[in-house]
């Protein structure tokens, strides 16, 4: 059962990094969250390709926005570690993530995350993004 849907999202993600080039949230599913980030040349590398780094943005904000989705804005939630592979080269088109949350504990969280390139079936990369989740409340901070 989710707790935010895909406005309530935007409207966190947004607001977290003013100014920035934020993906949209596309959708929110029962066991995912979909996000699109919108890829110009300014995320290229050398060959053609997209950079890495945009990649595991993209990872792991869709992870973040999934937790989100399940446990509400608990702002504070943070990237533990980040795992991901490679696996073709993506075009420099719209790069499209699909995360699920695998496990949801108490105080860390599992997220599967599949980053393709828009129009296209294939993975272009896989990640696994692990939170962990504060245990409780800093006063005056949203969680």
């Amino acid at each position: 059962m989710n707790v935010l849907n895909a406005a309530q999202l935007q409207e966190i993600l947004s607001a977290s990094f003013p100014g920035a080039d934020v993906p949209r949230v596309k959708e929110v599913l029962d066991d995912a969250v979909v996000i699109v980030q919108p890829v110009d040349e300014r995320h290229g590398r050398p060959g053609g390709t997209l950079s890495g780094p945009t990649m595991m943005m993209l990872a792991d904000t869709a992870a973040w926005m999934a937790i989100l989705a399940q446990i509400g804005p608990v702002l504070l939630a943070v990237t533990t570690s980040l795992h991901i592979d490679f696996l073709r080269k993506p075009a420099i088109t719209d790069l499209v993530a699909r995360a699920a949350v695998l496990k949801l504990g108490r105080k860390l969280a599992v997220i599967e995350v599949s980053l393709f390139s828009s129009g296209h079936d294939q993975l272009v990369a896989k990640a696994q993004v692990t939170y962990a989740i504060p245990s409780s409340k800093i006063e005056g901070v949203p969680q």
